[in-house]
């Protein structure tokens, strides 16, 4: 079957390759600084915009669902950061999760099985671009079944010395174009990858 969208993996990475710090899975201290920035928000906006349904596991599906959805109401927020809570609440939001039972965040489906599976449905489906937020483990599997087209890397200035990697041995090769670059006020580097068909 014809793809007729898009997947697109956003994610913020340490100059060591961690997703999370030594602390463990909610460990985001080192990114907080980068994630703030004019340049860190106008990417936000610029990835997200063309997609319609975002990917998500149940630590980022809470983490998010503890914060966004109250953000596009705050008169208080920055502009970027209530257009993003507007999109998000607004978005489909399709949770991977073997442990949620409810998702009680408007636009959200759990779906406890086949990952690649429910992302090939989606891809020939009607709808603009699929995009992971943050969940490195989506992103993986996503990258084993070769069904990610594009990767967003905010590289940050840091080496974190421990937590969770986004890539692991035994992934299969693939060849990525950089599309975009744009740096930020933080020494972090807003970055856009698009994979070279074989």
């Amino acid at each position: 079957m014809k793809s007729n969208r898009r997947v697109v993996g956003n994610i913020s990475l340490s100059l060591d390759g961690r997703t999370t710090g030594v602390g463990g899975d909610y460990d985001m201290s080192w990114i907080v600084p980068h994630a703030v920035t004019d340049a860190a928000r106008d990417h936000m906006i610029r990835v997200t915009e063309p997609a319609t349904t975002v990917l998500l596991g149940r630590k980022n599906y809470q983490g998010f669902g503890g914060y966004w959805p109250a953000v596009a109401g705050n008169p208080e927020a920055d502009q970027r950061d209530r257009t993003f809570s507007a999109w998000l609440n607004r978005t489909e939001k399709v949770v991977f999760s073997t442990t949620l039972t409810g998702a009680s965040w408007e636009n959200s489906r759990i779906v406890a099985g086949d990952l690649p599976g429910e992302v090939r449905k989606l891809r020939v489906g009607a709808g603009g671009d699929i995009i992971v937020l943050a969940s490195g483990s989506i992103i993986r599997a996503l990258l084993g079944a070769d069904l990610l087209d594009r990767l967003c890397i905010t590289l940050c200035p840091a080496v974190v010395g421990g937590g969770a990697r986004l890539l692991e041995d035994g992934l299969p090769a693939s060849t990525w174009a950089l599309a975009d670059t744009r740096p930020s006020e933080t020494g972090a580097l807003c970055l856009v990858y698009d994979r070279v068909s074989a």
